[in-house]
């Protein structure tokens, strides 16, 4: 719906092009355009175009350390990714956003609304600025139209505090003056979702500074994080938005995700419609072996889901040695809401069925069903129409806590409404009142192994099991100066033995198999998988971890790589050679 709207949109509105130097073209005038609040509000639709886009939240964790894939990405191979291939140093849309402002101030308007205009117009520069300062770090920022010739056009870059100073005040001017505080449709910018980017923004960049001690910028931490739950504590007061359906803890998760409807957990959404004909792609994507990328989860990642009792799955130590149907069971009710667990049902043609983890489409056993609609009829193409979000209520909640337990603040009262508020919406019994007083050791050595505090190890361990497959992931992983996750190994499924047959959700068909030796004789039903160290002479990608029994090893033949200079990208290398004066990231 709104990329169609966009097209229209775009015929007669004022557009930017693709060099800073060019002059904007228009099929009206300024004076129609300007002069009038309807005129303004046609020209702001066209900044809409710069939300995140379907690819980028359904399979924006595609690159996170927790999911395995069939590939490995050029970013994470060594001498595959640099200047020559990196992208994104775009800026057509900053050129929109400041003709806009540079001419909105017909006197026929009245101030407020000019200034409501101008609020989402630099709602949607700080989120271009923020995502150029994620990826590059120091940009140049410009705050005005460029002419032909303009010194900035090749000038150098700015600081990063300088640019991220400019963002918070685009940001708090937005607060300040769009004057919608919520809209129907989930679709507009407005007071609140600002106030909510806005906590994003911040604890960014709070947590950015303080662990990136390299920028000398640890000072100024604090600073931003107390932004960051400010913002996320003024959402809340608001009491605008809750989460779906808490007490339904079998359901409420996962209908967030497969829902053509709106509720009041959702801020900001894409939306879609099967009658304007506008879909996306969620079910083709996250069922099929050869358009996706097979994403599946790490068993690593599976164990931080905790027990329905509150304790850490991790904290038994014979679960090394669970089994799949063992392993699954009693814990947070979204790990089913997440993954394929026992109980997981499809439709297929009007017949619902028992679906168990697919090994034609799963390397671990950790097949991911969030964002897949259970109607299989829209696994064959772009069909989905449930909405997605782009800011829900419970980032918020978790922007509000991370931010708190970083600054070493967060009380019982702040945990039980936010990381308390999320365990219970997934069945939790225990805990949800007062803040941990121990740190976990899994989450430690696994993960954090510098991080001692156990709010900030447990306010983690929330926001990946809330927030997965959602596109957070490699950004979180980057503030948090943690790359060497993505360079880790790639588990699975316990698995007790070869040449053995498992019913993987208790239906009574067996599913699986793993074998060195082919066997004679095959199971109707059953996926075979070759386990063995070799295959043809060459090492097998597949294997257990103790030969004929354990996890699964998933050995890519590229193996994966980290440095430190990927915690930014690299200048592309055209934009070097045009200006050379920008100067390349360090170390590319």
């Amino acid at each position: 719906m709104k990329k169609n709207s966009m097209l229209i949109i775009l015929i007669v509105l004022v557009t930017s092009c693709n060099k800073l130097d060019q002059v904007p073209k228009s099929t009206v005038s300024k004076e129609a355009v300007f002069n009038t609040e309807s005129g303004l509000k046609l020209y702001s639709n066209s900044f809409y175009n710069m939300l995140p886009t379907s690819n980028d939240i359904l399979k924006g964790d595609n690159m996170g350390d927790f999911v395995v894939r069939k590939d490995v990405p050029d970013f994470f191979r060594a001498g595959a990714y640099g200047p020559a291939q990196s992208t994104g140093w775009v800026w057509t849309e900053l050129r929109n956003i400041n003709y806009f402002l540079e001419n909105n101030n017909a006197p026929g308007v009245t101030e407020t609304v000019r200034n409501n205009y101008n609020g989402i117009a630099r709602f949607f520069r700080a989120l271009f600025y923020f995502e150029k300062v994620k990826r590059f770090g120091d940009v140049p920022w410009i705050g005005r139209t460029l002419g032909t010739g303009d010194q900035l056009l090749y000038g150098r870059r700015d600081p990063r505090s300088r640019v991220m100073d400019s963002v918070l005040l685009d940001l708090d001017f937005a607060i300040e003056n769009i004057t919608a505080k919520t809209e129907a449709t989930k679709s507009r910018i407005t007071k609140t979702v600002a106030q909510a980017f806005k906590s994003r923004v911040c604890l960014f960049e709070g947590t950015y500074r303080k662990y990136h001690t390299e920028l000398n910028l640890q000072a100024s931490a604090s600073r931003w994080l107390q932004e960051a739950a400010n913002a996320a504590s003024e959402v809340m007061a608001s009491g605008a938005y809750s989460l779906n359906n808490i007490t339904d803890t079998a359901h409420s998760y996962k209908d967030l995700f497969i829902s053509s409807g709106v509720n009041n957990e959702i801020l900001l959404c894409l939306t879609y419609s099967a009658e304007l004909g506008v879909f996306h792609d969620a079910n083709w994507y996250y069922t099929s072996a050869t358009y996706g990328d097979r994403l599946s989860f790490t068993r690593k990642f599976v164990n931080t889901y905790l027990n329905l009792d509150g304790s850490a799955f991790t904290g038994n130590p014979g679960y090394v040695s669970q089994t799949f149907l063992q392993e699954t069971k009693g814990r947070d009710k979204r790990l089913g809401q997440t993954i394929r667990i026992k109980g997981y049902t499809r439709v297929n043609g009007g017949q619902t069925q028992n679906v168990p983890p697919l090994f034609s489409y799963t390397y671990t056993g950790y097949q991911p069903v969030k964002w897949v609609h259970p109607d299989m009829s829209l696994d064959g193409g772009v069909r989905n129409n449930s909405n997605i979000p782009v800011i829900r209520y419970a980032e918020v909640l978790l922007n509000y806590a991370e931010a708190k337990a970083e600054l070493g603040t967060m009380n019982d009262e702040d945990w039980a409404v936010t990381i308390g508020m999320l365990r219970r919406r997934g069945g939790i019994q225990n805990g949800l009142s007062s803040k941990p007083v121990q740190a976990d050791p899994y989450l430690r050595q696994q993960y954090f192994p510098d991080i001692t505090d156990p709010v900030v190890l447990e306010v983690r361990r929330e926001r990946g099991v809330e927030l997965a497959l959602e596109g957070f992931r490699f950004y979180d992983i980057v503030r948090w100066k943690r790359g060497e996750l993505f360079a880790a190994a790639w588990n699975g499924m316990y698995v007790p033995a070869l040449n053995t047959s498992f019913d993987l959700n208790e239906d009574g068909a067996d599913d699986v198999s793993f074998y060195n030796t082919a066997p004679g004789a095959t199971q109707n039903g059953v996926t075979y998988i070759n386990v063995a160290a070799t295959v043809n002479g060459q090492p097998n990608a597949l294997t257990l971890s103790a030969g004929t029994s354990g996890e699964i090893t998933w050995l890519n033949t590229v193996p994966r790589t980290w440095n430190d200079r990927m915690y930014l990208y690299p200048i592309p290398l055209n934009d070097l050679v045009l200006n050379p004066d920008l100067k390349q990231n360090p170390n590319w």
